[in-house]
Parts: C-alpha cells; structure tokens; sequence
C-alpha cells in the first residue's frame, strides 16, 4: 500500500464537498493531516487455488471467466485464504490491503499493470467474487463490516457521499462552535478494531483518491443488489435504498446552520 498523502479524499473531486443545499450544511475543514484514504496494495503472488474456511466449514470459490478487453486474458484462479485468514485473526489492517490486492487482480490484466482499479473495470469482477470477499468480512465481524453492509448505508443515505463517510466513519466531526467534518488521516486514524464503538460499515476502505466513481461502482454493483424483501423493508420504514442515483444532497439538519468551506486539496 502506498505512503503517499492522502490531505483529500478525492484528489479531483472537489464538488462532493462544495455542494450546499441553501443554509443546511456541512463545513468540511481544511486539512493539514498527511493522508490518503485507500492507497495502493502491495503486490504478492497469486496461488493458483481459491478457497475459504469458516471455523466449522470450508467454502471454495471458482472466478468467473471474462470476455472484455479488460480483463484477464484467460481464466484465473484466486486463493482467498490470505484474507481468511487475516480477518479470522481480527488483523482488519491487512485484511483491508489483502482486499484490495484480490480487486486489483479480479479486475484484470490492466488493472495489475496499474496498480488500482479504474472504476469502469468493477463491472467486471463476477457477482461470485465479490460476494465471496463480502461473505468473509461479514463472517468475521458479526455481520458489521463488508461492502453488502456499507451498500445498504449508502442507499440509506440516499446515495449521498458526505452523509455516507460520516455515517461509516471515514470522516470525524471536529470540536469547535461550528459543526465541521475533516477526513480521517490514513491509517492511524482509522479503526482497526472490532467493538462497539466501531462504525458500521467502516472497513473495507475503497480507494477514493481520484473520485467516488469508483467506490460507486462496487456499492451498485449486481452483487449487492437490495433483495426485494430489503427493498420491501426500507419502504415500510420510509427508507430509499438507493436505486437511483439522487445526486449530492448534502447534510442536512434543520437544528444547526452550518457553512461549507472548500477544502485544500493539494499536497
């Protein structure tokens, strides 16, 4: 994983956080915190197996093959065990890394070439995959962590970014007369640690540095798709699960004016 800072989570997306919606709003604080959000994965080799085991059970996984241009040539096997094994032993650190690195290599032969994901390539990546990534974060942390759990926060929100970051955490209110939000600096401040203090849907990160594109993807991709009793659910409860994009509505709380700030978002 990259060292490199990360002072802004999207390094070109600056209208995320400049959107106001009249006198509700956020003020999102400059920072001066050296930080990135989700950085590159270290490279490792990939095993040539797929499988993994509960403490009771074993699974195995098989990769879909692909057809675009995007993605690898010929069919790959992909061992899951490294995160298996990371997330049984609570290292959420290096489980969120070993995340990453598997959505690198699922997403093809580009994408390792790059180093990231570009977020055109998440549709690539099979529903089996995915799911088998977000089945081991949600086995190992009560069902607190994973990309189904951070889906149904983020449609819960109404597809809306800033009210998502703070609701999982990834920004911090700070302590002045003004209500202010500033991103967390990457890592110290995020949590690695599983408790009852731990937001939910905190982990796994998801690169964020060139925009929310691609975080959006994998929250809308097909492998999360809310099951119609979800769905049935959240209108019972007078929820919107997200299935149309409704844009950047910003915060809103008709107790508190608050003011936006653009932030500093070079480095």
């Amino acid at each position: 994983m990259a060292t490199n800072s990360f002072q802004s989570v999207y390094h070109n997306h600056h209208s995320l956080l400049n959107h106001h919606h009249h006198n509700h709003h956020i003020e999102i604080a400059p920072s001066t915190l050296s930080s990135t959000l989700f950085l590159k994965p270290t490279t490792t080799n990939t095993p040539n197996t797929i499988s993994t085991s509960s403490l009771s059970s074993t699974k195995t996984f098989s990769i879909s093959p692909t057809t675009s241009l995007s993605t690898p040539s010929s069919t790959q096997a992909i061992s899951f065990d490294l995160l298996q094994q990371h997330l049984s032993t609570q290292n959420f650190r290096e489980a969120d890394e070993e995340t990453r690195r598997l959505l690198i290599v699922l997403a093809g032969e580009q994408a390792q070439k790059r180093g990231y994901v570009f977020f055109s390539e998440a549709q690539f990546i099979s529903e089996a995959d995915l799911k088998a990534i977000d089945d081991l974060w949600r086995q190992h942390s009560n069902n607190k962590f994973g990309y189904s759990v951070q889906r149904k926060i983020y449609g819960k929100v109404s597809n809306d970014f800033t009210k998502f970051f703070i609701k999982v955490g990834w920004m911090k209110k700070l302590d002045t007369e003004v209500e202010q939000y500033n991103y967390r600096a990457f890592p110290n401040e995020f949590i690695w640690e599983l408790n009852e203090d731990t937001p939910e849907g905190h982990l796994p990160l998801t690169n964020a540095l060139r925009g929310t594109q691609l975080l959006k993807s994998i929250l809308e991709h097909p492998a999360f798709k809310p099951t119609e009793e979800e769905l049935l659910q959240a209108k019972a409860a007078g929820e919107d699960m997200g299935n149309g994009v409704t844009g950047l509505k910003g915060f809103m709380d008709g107790s508190k004016s608050k003011r936006v700030l653009k932030s500093d978002y070079s480095f």
